[in-house]
């Protein structure tokens, strides 16, 4: 566990300490979206054709999709669910919803399960994240935002064009076409693109330790955001075990899965309390706060399924 807390904390540690420090003047901020549009937009659709180019597509495959869903709803209903009973703030409830809902299922999920196990389980990440927290992102994230926030009323026609222009979305489809179709990848290809995925989770958790705002936190939100953590790093996860076991998984790659079901709250999830004006303040703070918890969390949850 401590050797797992290590390789994931001292990344996200040198990207705090560059906000602090902001080497020849680079802002943390500004050097942070530089780095998530370059691993975004090219570096991670070429780690999604690397892997699913070459992974076994089946059954199995649909089975991680529901796991994904089945967590992702069960987080947003169950702080639904607590609106129904406490009287919440309809642009802070939206955030609270979409950060119980939706895990940090690539930026963090991805380096902590490969170190954690190994290279096999970057194929069990990117299927959890394309095939259902990222159209989940777009389509219920955004539903989220127009219903309880006040900005922008993203329309169908504009979801759908954030589906298509989607750069590693589009590389999961072509690598799944060219699986199904049998067509090996080439070896000098294939090459290329492990060197270039290779840079993926240290860019990942830099780009995540400079865009933790601590000046998010404060006390007002404090009660409701343990609520949230609570919700979204102890209860999910514990679903997840359940989940998991039915859908037919065990072993190594069932404390995956819950490890990724109990993931801290995804970063773009600010986007969202941005674009439709949610309680953005609140939001970075459950960021803070279950990416701090969170990294003990997984280790914890890794240890208790070991012999599971």
């Amino acid at each position: 566990m401590a050797s797992l807390l290590a390789q994931m904390g001292l990344p996200i540690l040198f990207g705090i300490a560059w906000g602090i420090i902001k080497p020849s003047g680079l802002d943390a901020e500004l050097t942070r979206r530089v780095l998530a549009t370059v691993v975004f937009n090219l570096l991670l659709p070429t780690l999604v054709l690397s892997v699913l180019w070459r992974s076994e597509i089946g059954l199995e495959a649909l089975k991680i999709s529901l796991f994904g869903i089945g967590i992702i709803a069960l987080g947003a209903a169950m702080m639904w669910l607590v609106s129904r009973f406490y009287t919440i703030r309809q642009p802070l409830l939206g955030a609270a919803i979409l950060a119980t809902a939706f895990p940090n299922v690539t930026y963090l999920g991805l380096p902590v399960l490969e170190q954690a196990f190994g290279p096999w389980t970057r194929s069990l990440v990117i299927q959890i994240d394309l095939f259902a927290a990222m159209p989940l992102v777009l389509v219920m994230g955004a539903a989220i935002g127009r219903h309880y926030g006040e900005g922008d009323k993203q329309g169908l026609n504009s979801i759908l064009r954030s589906l298509l222009a989607n750069p590693p979305l589009i590389a999961a489809v072509l690598a799944v076409t060219l699986n199904l179709n049998g067509i090996p990848l080439p070896f000098w290809l294939g090459a290329m693109l492990d060197k270039l995925a290779a840079a993926v989770i240290p860019l990942m958790l830099l780009a995540l330790g400079m865009g933790l705002n601590w000046n998010s936190l404060n006390r007002r939100n404090i009660p409701l955001s343990i609520l949230v953590a609570a919700f979204r790093l102890a209860a999910v996860p514990f679903f997840g075990v359940m989940l998991g076991a039915r859908l037919g998984f065990s072993g190594d790659k069932l404390a995956a899965l819950v490890m990724e079901a109990g993931m801290p709250s995804m970063m773009l999830g600010v986007v969202f309390c941005d674009r439709y004006r949610l309680d953005t303040a609140f939001y970075s703070m459950i960021v803070v706060l279950s990416t701090t918890i969170g990294l003990f969390s997984v280790a914890l949850w890794q240890e208790l399924l070991t012999h599971y």
